[in-house]
This record gives structure tokens, C-alpha cells and sequence, in this order.
């Protein structure tokens, strides 16, 4: 068995947010940049929330230079590159879809969704046939009043929930979306036919396992993610047993990162990274197209991997937790509040907010981790380039930054788009 790589937090860090395109700047630029930053994501998680702009676009903006709103969308489903499945909805490469057909026909026959079948039959086969006669349909395709009402998170019609039991078990995949809202056809209406059959359990199981320590770059809860991230894949005895053959196959690579408490593992072929930072440098591959994350800052979008599920406190001693389902009087900070990445550290937070009526990009309340950051004249600099870019994505026209304190920090701010 190969010794373990030992790393301080900073590369670890480091890694991680290279791995995902966030460190040392955006890397990649346009339609292509997308494709390839949707990739490296592995799992770009989708929500339908647009306060500011949806996550998932956020967090391509973040890694992609002259990215715009909704290229996501051309990449699946006008290219048919990706496609969006599952309860903890994200999108993932096209080429993938045999494993995830795998992980869809064990869904049909969980206790769950054999009930589901069973309470919801006349409905699935109505909308089976339905699709077959029309192409595409959507839930708002039928009326409440010609359906079976019913009290479900997924649908109040059983059209609605028949729909989504077809797509949750394969049948069915998203065409495209309008507005956000599902529009479903056949899945061989959607996917190429050479993709359409199932990856048999054990090649499954040894590609989502490598795709998730692939996600969080370094994995800590391998146990735990792999039942988490894509359903019931392994039980934590499989799970540990697949880890160990692993890394004595030489296809996992064991990592200690000082002063975490918790073993990681990461790819094998990423130990040259590994090597690389750990020596000071930055990999070649990662060299920025244009300003440095220390020269303009990134707001990290909501449900980005670096920082989600408790990742934040790990990798920055950050401590952050999007509060936008919390009540009012249980938030800490605001209601749409993104982490603010300055070089390769977490600095400060802020809420926003964009008023439509006036297109406004409004910032309710800002948050630093140290007060002797607001005082430095180069975050000062960074921060306002961030929010010039932050306005260009938006389309916004003006700022209102009133919140952030000190005042000579809000001074250097941009008042407008330019």
C-alpha cells in the first residue's frame, strides 16, 4: 500500500478549490468553458430560487468567464450534453446516464416507490400514454379540476405525480424546462440510443464512488456521502471495504491534512496536483485568463460544494449556512447570503438582494470576518472589481451598497454598471 500524502490545510484548500475552478481565477470562458466547468463540477446542483440569480448559475459564473445566465440550459437540453435527474436535483454529463439508469431502476423497486406505482397506477399509465401521443408534457398541461387532488411536496395532482414518478425511475426524461417547471418527455425522446441500458451494479458502484471523492476533491465521509449524494449506492461496510481495495489498488490515494481529524482520500491521479501545491506552486493548467481571485473577489453561490453542507467551516474556519428556509427571527445574517472569496480564504458575506423595479443590485447587510480586511486598500480594490462583474452578470444598472461598513470601503465601491 502506497504511504499517505501528507498536506497542511492551505493546500488542501487549495486543492479542492482548484479542482472545482475557483482558485487562483476563472480558467475557462464561454460555451466551452461551461461544458468543461460542468464536468469538473460532477454534480451541479439545481435550485429554482432567483433572488439574485439561480445557484446553479451563480456557480458557474464563478468559474466561467463570460458566462450568462441559463448557458447551463443550451448545454442540456438544446446540445442533449447533460441532463438533470433525481431528488437532490442536479445536472450530470449526458455519457454518464447508463450508471445513473442503474441507480434509477433500484429507485423503482425501493419500498417507496413500489407503493408509489401501486397508489398512483391509472395515472402513471394514463401518462405514459400521454407522452407517447404528445412528445412533451407538462404538469401545467392539466387541470386541477379534470385530476385527483392529493397533499404531496411533488405535485397536488396525480398527473403531477405520476410525471415524476415516471422521470425519478427512467421512463421519462427532462426535455427542457420553462420557467423552471419540468417539461418531460420519453426517455428515448431525449438521451442517444446507444445510452439507453443499464450499467451493471458493480461498474456502477465503482463510478459513483470515484465521481464523489472526484466532487469533493478530498473525501472525509465517504460513508456518508455516498449514501447522501446518490441514494442508498453502498452500505457503510461496502463502502469501507470498496475504499480499502481501492487504495491498495493504487486508484486511491490516502491524504492526511494536518490538524483535520478525519483520514481523506483523494484520486490517485491527483497527486501530482497534490505534489505541485504542496511545493508553492500552481499548477500550470490552472493558470487564470484574466484577474487572480486575490485581485477580484468570487461570491461563491449558495449550494457550492466548497462551502455547503458544513465544508465551509472545514476548508476556511468559515462558518456558514444558507438561511433562506429559516424563519425571519432564526437567521443570523440574511435571507440570500453568499460567502465572499478573496485569494484563497473567506473573508466576509454578504446579503443581496435585486430590486427589478429599479434594477438595483442591493446588498441588506455585509458581514466581515476581521474588520482589518475593510481597512485593506487591495480587498478594497478587489471587492469593488467583483461587484462590477457581479452587476455585468446581472444586467443590473445600479448599486446600493449602504450596508457595507467601513464607510471607506463603501466609497471605492461602483455606484453603477460602467
Amino acid at each position: 500500500m502506497a504511504d499517505k500524502i501528507v498536506i497542511s490545510p492551505e493546500v488542501a484548500r487549495r486543492f479542492i478549490l482548484g479542482k472545482q475552478g475557483l482558485w487562483p481565477g476563472r480558467r475557462w470562458q464561454g460555451k466551452a468553458g461551461a461544458d468543461t466547468a460542468m464536468r469538473a463540477i460532477e454534480h451541479l446542483q439545481l435550485d429554482p430560487l432567483t433572488v439574485v440569480a439561480r445557484s446553479h448559475d451563480l456557480t458557474l459564473h464563478s468559474r466561467v468567464a463570460d458566462y450568462t445566465p441559463g448557458l447551463w440550459e443550451t448545454l442540456a437540453y438544446e446540445e442533449r450534453r447533460y441532463f438533470d435527474w433525481g431528488g437532490w436535483l442536479a445536472v450530470r454529463p449526458m455519457d454518464e446516464l447508463p450508471y445513473w439508469r442503474n441507480l434509477m431502476r433500484r429507485q423503482r423497486d425501493e419500498p417507496h416507490w413500489r407503493q408509489q406505482a401501486k397508489l398512483h397506477g391509472p395515472a402513471i399509465i394514463e401518462m405514459r400514454q400521454v407522452l407517447r401521443e404528445r412528445g412533451t408534457v407538462a404538469n401545467r398541461d392539466f387541470e386541477m379540476k379534470d385530476r385527483t387532488r392529493h397533499d404531496s411536496y411533488r405535485g397536488r395532482k396525480d398527473s403531477a405525480l405520476a410525471l415524476y414518478y415516471l422521470w425519478r425511475t427512467g421512463e421519462a426524461m427532462v426535455h427542457h424546462r420553462e420557467r423552471f417547471e419540468r417539461v418531460y418527455a420519453l426517455a428515448e425522446a431525449v438521451a442517444p440510443a446507444a445510452l439507453l441500458y443499464e450499467a451493471g451494479d458493480a461498474e456502477t458502484e465503482a463510478f459513483m464512488m470515484r465521481k464523489l471523492v472526484a466532487f469533493h476533491g478530498l473525501d472525509t465521509l465517504l460513508a456518508a456521502t455516498a449514501m447522501a449524494s446518490v441514494g442508498r449506492l453502498m452500505s457503510v461496510p461496502d463502502t469501507k471495504r470498496w475504499s480499502e481495495a481501492e487504495l491498495a489498488a493504487g486508484r486511491l490515494a490516502r491524504v492526511e491534512v494536518e490538524s483535520w481529524k478525519r483520514p481523506t482520500v483523494a484520486l490517485a491521479e491527483d497527486a501530482p496536483l497534490l505534489a505541485e501545491l504542496a511545493a508553492g506552486r500552481v499548477p500550470a493548467a490552472w493558470a487564470p485568463l484574466g484577474s487572480s481571485t486575490r485581485e477580484q473577489v468570487s461570491f461563491l453561490a449558495p449550494l457550492d460544494i466548497v462551502s455547503a453542507r458544513g465544508r465551509s467551516k472545514t476548508l476556511f474556519d468559515f462558518e456558514y449556512v444558507w438561511e433562506v428556509y429559516k424563519p425571519v427571527h432564526l437567521r443570523r445574517h440574511g435571507y440570500y447570503v453568499l460567502p465572499i472569496l478573496w485569494g484563497d480564504r473567506l473573508v466576509a458575506r454578504a446579503d443581496f438582494k435585486l430590486d427589478r423595479t429599479t434594477n438595483t443590485l442591493v446588498i441588506p447587510g455585509f458581514w466581515l470576518e476581521d474588520k482589518a480586511t475593510g481597512r485593506d486598500p487591495e480587498f478594497g480594490q478587489a471587492l469593488a472589481r467583483g461587484l462590477a462583474d457581479l452587476l455585468r452578470f446581472l444586467g443590473a444598472d445600479k448599486l446600493d451598497a449602504r450596508a457595507v461598513l467601513p464607510v471607506a470601503l463603501r466609497k471605492v465601491l461602483p455606484k453603477k454598471m460602467e
